[in-house]
Order: structure tokens, then C-alpha cells, then sequence
């Protein structure tokens, strides 16, 4: 299965700041230097249609950091996957730890979320993932579980055209990092879920993320049920992104 390596932008950027970002993204010719993996970009919906533009041509793909659970209607402030699709963008972020926690956003919501960038040609990366505390109380698998079987319930044979992404809570922004075994071990569970659902699901991408780094990339990737990475602070400096780039 060919890698996934994506960057989530979270609340930053600038014209400026994009710009000289994507300029060290297309020096580092990533088709060419890192030919086994998929690459993209998630930066903030104002910036959606720049970025995709200064990307166009290039191997770099861009997705959007959420997309609204509603196609059309009353509902300010949102923003439907049929928009994010007609700028260009090929992924929809889904469920983020941030947009839980902060937001509020129940399974049953990120599950419709999934489903409706689905009906607009966009592929979910949807994210689950455990706190410090339901770590150490020895509830993850309990937790992502209970995550992924509202996405499962809701898409029946659509599952095998989404992303997840298991990022522990307690390894984002934090500077910590879970072993590579176990993130393994957490990937392994949500690879068996999968499949049980669906055979055909063996093949769904199953990323990490939390702390990636250049000098971790590796180790983790090398990881039998670890498909790739979803980026956050590493994504946000050229040299880094492109380095677990080429890690993958």
C-alpha cells in the first residue's frame, strides 16, 4: 500500500507565510524524491482555493481541515464539501481531536461529516484517538472502537474509500510521541474493526498522528499497520514536512 502523508496547517498562515512554505514544498520535488507516497496539504478554508492554485501541477495534493455535515442551506459560518470540492481539494479532514473536544462534535456528527464529503467526491481522513486519562485507564481500544463503529454503521460499502487517522490526544502538541509499537499495536485494533466490517476495508489507510517528527518518521512508518502520517506542527516548516515525506 502506498504511503499517506498529509499536513494539517491547524490555525495558521498568511499569504506570506503560504507562499514561501509551498515555494520549499515544490523545490523539494517530491514526485521525484519521494516517489512511494502520497502527499497533502490541509491549510484553513480561507486559503483553500490559493493554495490549491500555487500547488496545481504539482504532486502535493490539498484537502480542507473540516467540512460542514449539511450540503446546502441555513446554516452560517459552515462550509459544505461540495464547496471544498469545487476548489479543487481532494481530502476533507474529519473528527480532528480539536474539533471534538473544542466543538463538541459527537461520533454520530464526524460519521455524517464522513458521509457527506463522501457525496461530494472528497476522500474523509477521519481521526480518532484517546485521552491521557482513558489511556491510562486502559480504554483506548474501548474509545476509538466506539470512534470508527459510527463511521462503519452509518457508510456500509462506502468505507473502503476513507482514511483514518488515529492520533492519541495526549501526543498532539505535546512533544510526546507513542512508541512506535504502540501506535502499532492501537492500528492493528482498527485494521481487525475494519476488516470485520468489511474485507475489502484491509485496504482503508491507516495514519498516525501525533508529534511526527523527521528523526521518529521512520520507525513509525516502518510499523506493519502504519500507512502514513497526519502532520501538524512538522508541517508547518518545509524542511521537516518534506523529510517524513521521504521517511514514508
Amino acid at each position: 500500500m502506498k504511503k499517506l502523508v498529509v499536513g494539517n496547517w491547524k490555525l495558521h498562515g498568511s499569504r506570506a507565510f503560504n507562499a514561501e512554505l509551498i515555494q520549499g514544498l515544490l523545490a523539494a520535488d517530491l514526485a521525484a524524491t519521494a516517489p512511494r507516497a502520497d502527499v497533502a496539504v490541509c491549510p484553513p478554508f480561507v486559503y483553500l482555493g490559493e493554495v490549491v492554485s500555487a500547488l496545481s501541477g504539482s504532486a502535493i495534493g490539498v484537502g480542507s481541515q473540516d467540512v460542514s455535515a449539511q450540503a446546502q442551506g441555513a446554516f452560517t459560518g459552515e462550509v459544505a464539501a461540495p464547496m471544498v470540492r469545487e476548489l479543487g481539494a481532494r481530502y476533507a479532514i474529519v473528527g480532528h481531536s480539536e474539533r471534538r473536544s473544542y466543538h463538541g462534535e459527537t461520533d454520530q456528527v464526524v460519521a455524517d461529516k464522513a458521509k457527506a464529503a463522501l457525496a461530494a467526491g472528497l476522500i474523509p481522513i477521519v481521526c480518532v484517538g484517546e485521552t491521557l486519562a482513558e489511556r491510562e485507564s486502559g480504554s483506548t481500544e474501548a474509545v476509538v472502537g466506539r470512534q470508527l463503529k459510527a463511521v462503519i454503521d452509518l457508510l456500509g460499502a462506502q468505507l473502503v474509500d476513507i482514511v483514518v487517522a488515529y492520533e492519541p490526544v495526549w501526543a498532539i502538541g505535546t512533544g510526546k510521541t507513542a512508541s512506535p509499537e504502540q501506535a502499532q499495536a492501537v492500528h492493528a485494533f482498527l485494521r481487525a474493526q475494519l476488516v470485520s466490517a468489511q474485507a475489502a476495508a484491509a485496504g482503508v489507510p491507516l495514519l498516525y498522528g501525533g508529534s511526527v517528527k523527521p528523526d521518529n518518521a521512520a520507525q513509525l512508518f516502518a510499523q506493519a499497520d502504519i500507512n502514513g502520517g497526519l502532520i501538524g506542527g512538522a508541517a508547518l516548516k518545509a524542511a521537516d514536512f518534506v523529510a517524513i515525506a521521504r521517511a514514508a
